[in-house]
């Protein structure tokens, strides 16, 4: 596996425990929801702007994705 693979596994890692930890949840049901609402898909996408920004800007802005596309965690 390649550098930017491994640096991309590792933040999105990172982002999922990031929003278990500010909602409450479990990493397991934090990643069902990221991946049910089109967050990991914009993870993904992104990954070259967001992982600029701090993990908790990118929690926000997984959340309002989320959100977005029908997600109720706020």
């Amino acid at each position: 596996m390649n550098r930017e693979v491994t640096n991309r596994i590792a933040y999105l890692v990172a982002c999922v425990g990031a929003f278990a930890e500010r909602f409450g949840i479990s990493n397991q049901h934090a990643y069902r929801y990221l991946k049910t609402y089109k967050g990991t898909d914009f993870l993904c996408e992104f990954y070259d702007i967001e992982h600029t920004f701090s993990i908790e800007d990118a929690v926000d802005d997984l959340t309002m994705i989320c959100q977005r596309n029908g997600g109720t965690l706020a």
